[in-house]
């Protein structure tokens, strides 16, 4: 099949009016966030996963309403045709390859830097289902999963120098934490790291959340989806800090927990050869500080208010949807 004939497949067509769709919608968000200057994370989580979602259902969707939105007239007078450009080419390569290797990358990137984590997470969850020793409950974690409205989760504590704490999300979800952190931490900074985890655990019990993962999936060829689904995780974790700090009222415990999540990732090895096999490479550890930077700087200031305009988002989305619908 020539590339040509792709896009003018169903399939290709999916794939290439959806990225066309995820951009547009991804502009239009960023624009209305600044306009409206909404900073609550929850309200920016919801414009983003709006990025991801709409162009999962706007080709179908707009096929169904007009089933000539793809013939020759539509096109002539669209606001954008993609296949325009996908038959041209660049220094003799046809924009339509260097596209589909877009994709192709894409695809590989969802699924070694997204899809293999989640899998690893699971299975060392599982494997250490009976390891570790169990933490006698306490008081502020009876009261904390009460005001979450969820079962106390058991806390497991794992022999291991390095800072490492993580829950598992299942039917009966469990939180790991390790000696090191345990001896780094102080009992402020260790219950402000079991709140934001708590946090996690109560989420993870939300259809929505659940849905858009699974949604998101759909668009696992899709780099606009790719950095937007990104964006819904960092906004998740700051939702998530916000509830910790509701829970133990220490932002600053928190702050400084954080601190030492990042100090000790800027600590070199002693021996390149005890590092592990699958360490970050510069660029990846950068990111993964400026965002804890971004955290941080934020817990000194006073976190915005929950809830938001939900006047708004319709608004953007009812925009996203009239300019989509003449692009093809």
């Amino acid at each position: 099949m020539s590339i040509s004939a792709f896009f003018g497949s169903l399939a290709g067509k999916y794939a290439a009016q959806s990225f066309c769709h995820s951009l547009i919608a991804s502009v239009i968000m960023d624009m209305a966030l600044k306009a409206w200057k909404i900073d609550d994370p929850s309200v920016r989580q919801r414009f983003r996963l709006t990025v991801v979602l709409f162009p999962v259902f706007s080709f179908p969707l707009y096929q169904a309403i007009n089933p000539d939105r793809g013939d020759l007239f539509f096109r002539l007078d669209a606001l954008f045709d993609i296949n325009r450009w996908l038959n041209m080419e660049f220094w003799g390569i046809p924009l339509g390859l260097l596209f589909l290797c877009v994709l192709a990358i894409t695809s590989l990137i969802f699924l070694f830097q997204e899809m293999v984590p989640i899998l690893r997470h699971m299975f060392e969850a599982k494997t250490m289902e009976h390891e570790g020793i169990l933490r006698e409950p306490d008081p502020f974690m009876e009261n904390a999963s009460r005001a979450l409205s969820i079962e106390r989760p058991e806390i497991f504590t794992v022999d291991d120098d390095d800072l490492l704490i993580f829950s598992s999300t299942g039917r009966n979800p469990v939180i790991y934490i390790s000696t090191g952190l345990t001896q780094a931490f102080t009992e402020a900074e260790l219950q402000a790291a079991l709140a934001h985890e708590l946090a996690h655990i109560a989420r993870s019990r939300r259809p929505l959340l659940l849905a858009a993962f699974f949604l998101r999936m759909v668009l696992f060829f899709n780099p606009v989806a790719l950095i937007e689904f990104r964006r819904v995780v960092r906004n998740e974790e700051k939702i998530c800090d916000d509830i910790a700090v509701s829970l133990t009222r220490r932002p600053d415990a928190l702050a400084e927990a954080l601190k030492k999540f990042y100090s000790r990732r800027e600590t070199p090895e002693p021996d390149d050869r005890k590092k592990p096999l699958f360490a970050p490479v510069p660029l990846e550890e950068y990111s993964y500080n400026l965002q804890l930077d971004g955290r941080i700087t934020r817990l000194g200031r006073s976190l915005p208010q929950s809830g938001g305009p939900w006047f708004y988002l319709v608004v953007a989305l009812l925009i996203v949807a009239a300019v989509n619908y003449f692009v093809v």
